[in-house]
């Protein structure tokens, strides 16, 4: 438990924190797997669409510090790789 001032602060701070970065993963998680569904069931238009905003939601979770830049890196080139792969496919 806290004593000071200073460490309360900063225990109320880590909460803040901690859920903010849980619903970021979450919904960069819950924008992945939409993506994925689109890649299976959608159009190529949706697709791209999709993939657009799932690499913002990617790209300001790693900006925000709750996935590392390189793993942003490689979940995009990932995910684009198999959007290619579904226009070619098609």
């Amino acid at each position: 438990m806290a004593n000071t001032a200073s460490a309360k602060k900063r225990n109320r701070q880590n909460i803040t924190h901690r859920a903010r970065n849980r619903w970021r993963l979450t919904s960069m998680r819950t924008a992945i797997k939409d993506l994925h569904e689109k890649i299976l069931h959608g159009s190529n238009d949706e697709t791209d669409a999709a993939l657009r905003e799932t690499c913002a939601i990617i790209d300001k979770s790693a900006q925000k510090g709750v996935i590392h830049a390189n793993n942003a890196a490689r979940t995009k080139s990932r995910l684009s790789k198999r959007v290619k792969a579904k226009k070619a496919g098609a």
